[in-house]
């Protein structure tokens, strides 16, 4: 008979009989241990939560008052003996790949990652393991990251090209990972850092656990829009072609995702600029991170898996395709339905469903 593997993909997510815990469920399960804090991998509903501690305030803020155990990395925990460690993916602030052990055997969960140091998340740390899962959100070669200076050196010359013409400048990121990665990059000579209500919502929980962020000021009804305009505003997705937005006009929108790699990427968003920035992988930090490993096998989680495995399996890699439900926030192409009154990003308890792509869920806030 087949050894039975220490982990398997269920229909509730990546699952450990012996030890009793999910990784990631995306539906309700007792004992959940969570990579990070995007709403495809975070979900409400689990009896007990495990995560770093850099992800406490901004899950409870997501998802309200739940039962939640955080670790720093390194640390171990038990349960019916099999051995729970987390270490950093480098995808966000407090975002962790999660490595388990039974009996010698380890495997490693990496969430989502990427290998450049951004700043501001804890750098990305190989793990070696016998299996490692990984995503493979930007698994083609055309997917090639410039190194993130470079980028900013671009948005600062924007900005300062903006100012120059009279613009006011939008800069469009994730509220959780892209919004502060731009702020801790931006050159803060050219002028004060405006954020959308839900975007310091999130720098608020980061604050409350003791990240250092650069200074924000949150734009309310009170905000004078001349005061607004001189400065750099950082959105949300979903504030893109809203009256929030229009409301800064004459402005110059940018873009930040790793799908503006691809030619109609920033037509498609209706974007003046697109910057070349992703909290994800690319093709040669996948490879690297995976060969880092010494794994055994490989299973690609998301993204492009077939043509991933398949070059991966031709270079002698023993990959494997599986079908999750993680994927969201980069992937999502479209901005979300929104209203200037509500912040949809914390997930609804009286709602049994959750949405099956995932994604970082963003709200829209309001300035008169």
């Amino acid at each position: 008979m087949a050894k039975k593997p220490l982990l398997e993909f269920t229909d509730r997510g990546i699952y450990c009989a012996q030890g009793k815990f999910y990784i990631d469920p995306w539906k309700p399960v007792d004992d959940a241990v969570i990579t990070h804090a995007h709403a495809d991998h975070a979900y409400w509903g689990h009896k007990h939560y495990l995560a770093h501690h850099l992800s406490r305030e901004v899950l409870l803020y997501r998802l309200g008052e739940i039962n939640l155990q955080t670790v720093e990395y390194g640390e171990t925990v038990l349960k019916n003996g099999v051995s729970i460690s987390l270490y950093p993916a480098g995808h966000v602030i407090g975002s962790a790949q999660i490595r388990v052990e039974y009996k010698g055997e380890v495997w490693v969960v990496s969430g989502d990652y990427k290998v450049e140091n951004d700043g501001i998340s804890t750098p990305f740390e190989p793990v070696k393991c016998h299996h490692f899962i990984s995503e493979c959100t930007f698994g083609m070669p055309v997917y090639q990251w410039k190194p993130q200076v470079q980028t900013f050196s671009e948005i600062n010359s924007w900005w300062r090209q903006n100012l120059d013409n009279g613009l006011a400048t939008v800069l469009v990121g994730y509220s959780l990972g892209k919004a502060q990665r731009i702020l801790q990059n931006l050159d803060l000579f050219n002028g004060k850092v405006y954020t959308h209500g839900v975007i310091e919502n999130t720098n608020e929980a980061l604050r409350r656990n003791g990240v250092l962020l650069n200074p924000t000021e949150r734009i309310t009804q009170e905000s004078s829009k001349e005061e607004v305009r001189k400065g750099i505003i950082i959105a949300p997705p979903s504030s893109v072609g809203t009256t929030w937005m229009r409301k800064f006009q004459p402005y110059s929108f940018g873009y930040c995702s790793g799908w503006m790699a691809i030619r109609g990427a920033k037509r498609r968003r209706a974007a003046d600029r697109g910057f070349v920035l992703s909290d994800h992988a690319d093709w040669d930090g996948l490879i690297s991170a995976i060969d880092a490993t010494g794994c055994e096998c490989v299973y690609l989680t998301h993204g492009y898996t077939a043509t991933f495995s398949r070059y991966l399996s031709e270079i002698g890699f023993n990959a494997r395709e599986v079908h999750t439900l993680y994927g969201g926030e980069e992937e999502d192409t479209s901005p979300q339905p929104s209203s200037e009154e509500r912040e949809p990003e914390t997930y609804d308890k009286s709602s049994s469903e959750v949405s099956p792509l995932g994604g970082d869920l963003e709200g829209v806030g309001g300035i008169s």
